[in-house]
């Protein structure tokens, strides 16, 4: 064996998967696994990936327990970090951060720290490996608004410290971000996501959905009239950004929130429901990030010819590299360096076309990418009968609005110290989406620990 090259990974055919919902990645097999952990140096001090694990895994550790063979050791090692490794084994940008710290990728590839988190996390499934609970609860009660990463981070960790968490939820089903935004090929449903939602309530955390924070009960009832003493807020970001243009609220313009939410956790993709969606059959998706992609992706496979919209150059996209190089592989079209300028509709006001405008890369932006500008007299039109604008979310202004004392900032996020999750309401704490605007998975799970941290050291001292 190569020790400089990844072990390779098996992938559905791009010509099959185009046409399925079914995973595309299958992952590593038992050997497979052990021969790629075995290329891991296990670096034995200041190890860079844990430094780039937003979480802090204890990466050299498992890998080590993987190339001897004790799958349960690895998982049990896994578990004292995370909450949910078969989410994070499948959707972390591994590439820029273990894996894009890891000393074996100076001189040849990056150990395949993600595929092997994954192979842990779906072995302990299949062996029914459950994390530990702890004896006995210590009497305190703490509210977790929201189900996603950061909610169900905050609610494991503080479930393992001896708090009675309640985590409430504004959707019929827990799982937030990950049931309803990120597709079934790249994050199955009923495999990880709820398997893994299980885990952290076999931790004794309760969850309660049709929970609308705001709306069923406020923040202020919860802590006065029910008894809770501390509130993690993780509520996400779940309010779609528009671009302002003509023809955006024509027929046949979706925010991908909405698609991705119709698809994923109403099932439009599927035959036996009866979930209302357009499929299209030339779809333009407007952004670069990965909710594009898998906006993109989801439209190829319910039967569109799809073109991704994008001002800047593919330097600048910034999802995934494995991401794009799948929607390429699967036929999505992309239109670089080209912004759309408005959105031409049919005499029953449905989507016909979009007029684009070329763009030019010039001087870098506060982002550090450089910025698009308009080339002109460049405009085209792109025959479409089907808009998806994939720009960003910010968080629902509902729970900020009825929680008198909480402070948010002009982007309407809430205001909380990024260490321990503190808002400026007292017993009140924030983190993941709500707090930064549309981020990771990962980064919604290290903002979980630090509000986890955060409130057992108020009640701690209270």
């Amino acid at each position: 064996m190569d020790v400089l090259k990844k072990v390779p990974v098996r992938e559905q055919d791009p010509k099959v998967r185009a046409s399925n919902f079914e995973e595309v990645c299958l992952g590593y097999g038992k050997e497979e696994a052990m021969e790629e952990a075995s290329r891991c140096l296990k670096c034995k001090q200041n190890a860079k990936c844990v430094s780039g694990c937003p979480v802090a895994i204890n990466i050299p550790a498992f890998i080590k327990e993987v190339e001897a063979g004790d799958f349960l050791k690895a998982a049990e090692i896994i578990a004292e970090a995370s909450a949910l490794p078969a989410v994070c084994g499948r959707v972390c940008p591994q590439e820029s951060q273990c894996e894009g710290k890891c000393i074996r990728g100076i001189k040849g590839e990056p150990i395949s720290i993600g595929k092997l988190e994954r192979f842990v996390a779906d072995w302990s499934r299949e062996a029914g490996f459950v994390p530990a609970k702890p004896e006995r609860t210590n009497g305190k009660k703490v509210a977790v608004i929201g189900s996603g990463p950061a909610g169900l981070t905050c609610a494991g960790d503080l479930a393992k410290l001896g708090y009675e968490v309640t985590i409430f939820e504004a959707l019929h089903e827990p799982g937030g971000v990950l049931i309803y935004g990120i597709p079934e090929f790249r994050l199955p449903k009923d495999t990880v996501v709820r398997h893994e939602v299980e885990n952290v309530k076999r931790l004794g955390v309760t969850i309660e959905t049709n929970v609308i924070i705001g709306k069923s009960v406020t923040i202020d009832q919860l802590m006065e009239e029910e008894g809770f003493q501390a509130v993690f807020i993780g509520s996400g970001a779940g309010l779609p950004k528009f671009m302002g243009i003509p023809g955006e609220n024509a027929n046949g313009v979706f925010s991908a929130n909405e698609y991705l939410t119709r698809n994923n956790l109403m099932k439009a993709f599927r035959q036996d429901y009866d979930t209302p969606i357009i499929g299209g059959k030339k779809v333009a998706v407007v952004g670069g990030g990965n909710v594009a992609m898998d906006a993109a992706r989801t439209a190829l496979r319910l039967g569109a010819q799809v073109h991704i919209v994008y001002r800047r150059s593919e330097a600048e996209l910034p999802a995934r590299v494995e991401e794009v190089h799948h929607a390429k592989e699967e036929g999505v079209i992309f239109d670089l360096l080209t912004n759309p300028v408005e959105i031409l509709t049919d005499e029953n006001d449905w989507v016909k076309g979009m007029v684009v405008r070329k763009m030019e890369l010039g001087e870098p932006d506060a982002s550090g990418r450089r910025r698009p500008v308009e080339v002109p007299g460049s405009d085209f039109t792109i025959e479409v009968d089907t808009v998806i604008m994939s720009l960003g979310t910010s968080p629902n202004p509902l729970i900020s609005s009825t929680t008198e004392g909480l402070e948010i900032n002009k982007w309407k996020c809430i205001i909380a110290d990024e260490t321990n999750g503190k808002t400026t309401k007292e017993g009140v704490y924030a983190g993941g989406d709500a707090v930064t605007g549309a981020a990771t998975v990962i980064l919604a799970m290290e903002a979980g620990k630090a509000g986890a941290r955060g409130i057992h050291e108020y009640l701690k001292n209270k």
